[in-house]
């Protein structure tokens, strides 16, 4: 068994490999990803205004002056309110252009805005394959889980594509641990690393031991991988199979091409007094704290934080309620914490993925298994590179003529 296992292993590794290292090294980044974003491009996140005390314009009203500026554009996401000091960062998408039936090009899909003067301050086409200083990270977030595949047919084959390296990496790290302890009586030394002998027994260490004190990590990782990626087409239907869920707001729904919008008949103010309404009945002390409009499923979403908390920095997450665009019926509702098991077990991915479960903390502990997981593929290509010149090395060799054999096979008897 072990010698088939150690084939899988080798294999499973070298076919990954290139794509685990790109997504270690771009995970250790996106760790910190809003905070290194804002340092590249102030305007996009520092207001002009400063930290003034003159009054914010709430968000909604933000976002239904720029549309009434650029007909074309329509806001999908705004904040009601922001810190002081921050812009209001809103999410951009353009309307259908009646001459082409095909939504306007507007050459950007997110803009930042002062929430004080109203003026927009940047603007960024987020995704665009581009080392710009502007597109810098989203390049590399998108990066990490699509490698930027192209999307064919609206089939998005680079996350198809990342959520099977990630079912593969799940398998491979279950295998990595039985071969890690080939002898369970002298198990420390799967623990251990030869510092001092260097080289490539240093290196068969940080690859072994590297890997098994960090282990669970990854694996929680990796399964977290295979989730963020292929959540409805996958792991859903798997979590359904063994716990009841709680109905997806968009799951129940079928989308819609881009050029074939849902028109919302409510306004973004109109969803969010529903949504101050529910948050009531439900107890909710946190204020509305953004609305999207997802104008292919036609779906509002509401969801719940104070300002400068729309990432959920820890636990869950933020709880969110889910509206139809047209007679404002609530649809569905995410409430961390609540719920079925396998609720929960799928509230609980994106917070482990990205260590925001455990705020700061977290971060850092996911950006150390960045870090990680780009050298144990470093690691074991190595170590595949080296055994494989060792057998070509032992196949080149000329086999001894006969009587040196025996000669040799003589000697080794005597000195037995």
């Amino acid at each position: 068994m072990r010698p088939a296992l150690v084939l899988l292993h080798r294999w499973f590794g070298l076919g990954v490999a290139i794509f685990l290292f790109i997504s270690g090294a771009t995970g250790a980044l996106i760790s910190f990803d809003h905070e290194l974003d804002a340092a590249l491009n102030p305007d996009l996140f520092h207001a002009h205004s400063g930290e003034t005390a003159q009054r914010q314009i709430p968000g909604n009203e933000l976002a239904r002056a720029i549309e009434a500026a650029d007909p074309r554009l329509r806001i999908g996401y705004v904040l009601t309110e922001v810190e002081p000091g921050h812009t209001s960062k809103m999410s951009v998408e353009g309307k259908i252009d009646p001459a082409t039936g095909k939504p306007y090009e507007l050459g950007f899909n997110q803009i930042g805005v002062d929430p004080v003067t109203g003026k927009v301050q940047a603007k960024r086409q987020w995704g665009e394959i581009s080392l710009s200083r502007e597109n810098l990270l989203p390049f590399i977030y998108k990066l990490h889980y699509s490698m930027h595949i192209p999307e064919v047919k609206g089939i998005e084959l680079g996350i198809w594509f990342m959520g099977i390296v990630a079912m593969v990496w799940v398998l491979d790290c279950v295998i990595a641990l039985y071969l890690s302890f080939p002898n369970w009586r002298s198990w420390r030394k799967s623990f251990a690393f030869r510092w001092q002998a260097g080289g490539h027994k240093l290196n068969f260490d940080l690859h072994r031991s590297g890997g098994v004190w960090v282990w669970l990590l990854l694996l929680v990782l990796a399964i977290t991988s295979v989730s963020m990626n292929l959540t409805d087409p996958v792991v859903r239907p798997l979590v359904s199979a063994v716990s009841t869920l709680s109905p997806d707001a968009f799951s129940s729904r079928t989308m819609n091409p881009p050029d074939k919008p849902i028109p919302a008949l409510l306004s973004r103010n109109e969803v969010a007094a529903l949504a101050r309404v529910e948050g009531t009945k439900r107890g909710w002390t946190a204020p509305v704290g953004g609305v999207f409009y997802a104008s292919a499923f036609g779906l509002y979403g509401v969801g719940f934080f104070e300002p400068g908390n729309d990432h959920g920095d820890v636990g869950l997450g933020n709880p969110w309620l889910y509206f139809d665009g047209k007679d404002g019926r609530l649809i569905a509702d995410r409430v961390p914490g609540t719920g079925s098991a396998g609720d929960i077990f799928l509230q609980l991915q994106f917070p482990l993925h990205s260590g925001r479960i455990a705020g700061l903390t977290g971060r850092i502990i996911l950006s150390f298994l960045g870090v990680m997981v780009a050298m144990l593929s470093v690691t074991g290509v190595i170590i595949w590179v080296r055994k494989r010149r060792a057998r070509l090395v032992t196949r080149t060799v000329p086999a001894p003529a006969p009587a040196l054999q025996q000669v040799r096979q003589g000697t080794a008897t005597v000195l037995e």
